[in-house]
């Protein structure tokens, strides 16, 4: 399927669309719906960028932004794919030990969010306040011990701007190893390319993880066989939060959750008997979504996002957030960060406004069906590849629950499947503090982190601090540890 070359910049959203306080947009009043219109005639307003630089950065280095710790480099800026294909990219170096420490790469979801998101309400050196009125230092930040790489892709996404030619998950893993390959051939960054490499995203990034990581595995195979020329990828972290994998085994997770879960039902009984009713009937979610992994077409895989999504994901969510499901919605926690973000634009070198979600390139998933087709096979072979992996959820997440998320990784079929089963789950402690449940089983883990919604390093638990969970899980992972309480 041919995409349309969008030129993005100041996007102009489609009027059928609306983003709720989170990464999944809202379309004609559907969490994660398809439009039924075709996009409007009126195209996004071009972008004026005085000179790219095709296959090479243009960075801003030590803005001053975000990361206020004294001596910690940070460098801002832009990967040019070509001449009208730009990928944003924010680096911080790790508090300690840069020259040495692993490098994480960080992708938020959507499909066609920003990870600005991760970087701003989650994990970053710095983290907004309640009110949106600046940022705060975070002692929990991921770069205390890591070099963090947050990266807006695909090319609209964020900050980044330029031609919207990706739809799917793998278009996406080739550009974004092309940035990748452009980004270790610069010179201030070329040291970091013998250093462990990670994959870390969330939501969508269930889909984007595996397969941006089977793709990199594939393409250094690539290039010791001389078929690829490029700078080999030494990938050896994969980790998935709150991920959309296995739509099959995951679908009915939504109905399970809606009914009972940690904290209250989400709808009544009636509701979730016509969801239930949606999912098993003749020509229902279950058949459609099947008919999809069996080689189904664009067409085939768009209408099953649809029908499921209109069927059970949206009526089971009820009145109450869906990122976060103690309260009502609309939640307006995490607070929101687009004022802050355009404050500083001009000082990080960001050429475009930005948005939490560009609508278009949402639109351009859902057409091709990417949504609907499975990623499990290609978490599969990341993991027998002896890649170190984690999957984790918060366990008051419903958009992507902990319930079907527990059941994609039940019937995922690797070398370490079998122990998995065998194992209970374990309580997960930190500084003394019950804050999860987690498995481990080879190179592979599963945590379920208590109190967290979708975005689970912006949640607090109990007495431990805002993000301290999981930076402790971050942290075990990129040591190579296995998950253990402290």
């Amino acid at each position: 399927m041919l995409l349309p070359r969008l030129r993005s910049s100041l996007i102009v959203a489609l009027p059928v669309l609306r983003a709720l306080a989170g990464q999944i947009p809202v379309v004609d009043g559907v969490i994660g719906g398809v439009s039924q219109s075709p996009n409007p005639a009126e195209q996004p307003k071009l972008l004026s960028v005085a000179a790219t630089t095709p296959g090479k950065l243009r960075v801003v280095e030590n803005s001053g932004v975000c990361e206020t710790t004294p001596g910690v480099y940070q460098a801002s800026g832009y990967g040019d794919l070509t001449a009208t294909e730009s990928i944003w990219f924010w680096f911080f170096a790790s508090r300690k030990n840069p020259d040495t420490a692993p490098l994480a790469l960080w992708f938020n979801g959507g499909p066609g969010s920003s990870s600005m998101i991760g970087l701003v309400q989650e994990h970053g050196p710095c983290r907004i306040t309640n009110d949106s009125s600046g940022v705060t230092l975070n002692p929990y930040s991921w770069n205390n011990e890591v070099n963090m790489l947050y990266i807006d892709q695909p090319v609209g996404v964020g900050f980044s701007h330029g031609d919207l030619n990706v739809g799917t998950s793998q278009q996406a893993a080739a550009d974004v190893w092309k940035f990748m390959q452009i980004f270790f051939s610069d010179s201030r960054f070329a040291k970091y390319q013998k250093n462990k490499l990670a994959i870390w995203t969330e939501s969508y990034g269930g889909h984007y993880g595996p397969t941006f990581a089977a793709y990199f595995l594939a393409q250094n195979a690539a290039i010791a066989a001389g078929t690829v020329q490029g700078l080999n990828l030494n990938l050896q972290v994969l980790g998935v939060g709150d991920g959309l994998t296995d739509p099959l085994a995951q679908y009915p997770g939504y109905i399970i959750y809606a009914g009972s879960n940690p904290y209250h039902p989400l709808v009544s009984s009636s509701v979730i008997s016509r969801a239930n009713s949606s999912w098993n009937a003749s020509g229902g979610c279950k058949a459609q979504i099947t008919a999809c992994y069996d080689g189904g077409s664009n067409s085939v895989c768009s209408s099953a996002q649809s029908y499921c999504n209109n069927n059970i994901l949206s009526p089971l969510a009820g009145n109450w957030d869906v990122y976060y499901v103690p309260t009502a919605n609309p939640d307006p926690y995490p607070p929101d960060i687009s004022n802050y973000l355009a404050s500083v634009a001009s000082t990080i070198g960001a050429e475009s406004t930005w948005q939490m979600t560009n609508n278009n390139v949402y639109s351009n998933f859902a057409a091709t069906g990417d949504w609907m087709r499975n990623s499990r096979p290609d978490l599969e072979t990341v993991i027998n590849a002896g890649v170190r992996t984690i999957v984790f959820d918060g366990d008051a997440d419903y958009i992507l629950n902990f319930n079907g998320v527990e059941a994609m990784v039940d019937q995922l079929n690797t070398n370490f499947s079998s122990l998995y089963k065998q194992q209970q789950f374990a309580t997960y402690n930190v500084a003394g503090q019950r804050a999860g449940q987690y498995k481990n089983a080879g190179t592979f883990s599963y945590i379920r982190i208590y109190g967290a919604g979708h975005e689970v390093p912006a949640y607090k638990f109990g007495t431990l601090a805002t993000g301290q969970a999981a930076a402790q899980m971050f942290t075990q992972i990129m040591a190579d540890q296995p998950l253990s309480s402290t």
